[in-house]
């Protein structure tokens, strides 16, 4: 069974930058890698779902059930997504229980100077203005701090490439992707 790779953390903080990066470098090794972006589930699989705590959790549920069915053709599965709450994160660990949680930490200030989708400029606008995101994880919302994450990645004081190498020294020693019978012959 693949190991499922739960990323974690705010917006901007890097988790699909790191995630594709992570799933290209592993396949450059003949690892079999599938990649669950949260962003792009939520326009598809998910889009029936809001913002509120049940619906976050349905959504970390649904991409939970989509990694363990690529788990039965790929050696690593990786889930890119916000997944704030510490509930939704040890419901997809209970559920998986081939899951590692990584989180991908970055201060808020780095962030907001990253803020490549814009996304932080509109939650930060006053309230009732136009544009403004009302729900914003991290601003106007809860983001809870994972409890006991396997690995922290802090992507505002390292770069990409340390991140990877950190990241694919972790996945290596934390799966049976070692094992010859896991890699694409």
């Amino acid at each position: 069974m693949a190991l499922i790779i739960q990323m974690t953390g705010l917006s901007g903080s890097g988790k699909t930058t790191l995630s594709k990066m992570l799933k290209t470098t592993l396949e450059e090794e003949s690892y079999r890698v599938a990649l669950v972006d949260g962003d792009t589930y939520r326009a598809t699989l998910c889009k029936d779902l809001g913002f509120d705590k049940a619906d976050r959790i349905e959504n970390i549920r649904r991409l939970g059930v989509v990694a363990a069915e690529l788990s039965k053709e790929h050696d690593i599965v990786i889930i890119a997504a916000i997944n704030p709450y510490e509930e939704g994160r040890r419901l997809l660990q209970q559920d998986n229980s081939n899951s590692q949680l990584v989180y991908i930490k970055c201060d808020l200030q780095t962030l907001i100077k990253r803020d490549p989708k814009g996304l932080y400029k509109r939650a930060l606008l006053p309230e009732g203005q136009a544009g403004r995101i009302d729900q914003f994880t991290g601003i106007s919302d809860v983001f809870e701090i994972p409890q006991d994450p396997a690995v922290i990645i802090d992507t505002a004081k390292t770069s990409p490439e340390a991140c990877i190498a950190q990241l694919k020294v972790f996945v290596l020693t934390h799966s049976k992707v070692n094992d010859e019978s896991f890699r694409t012959i």
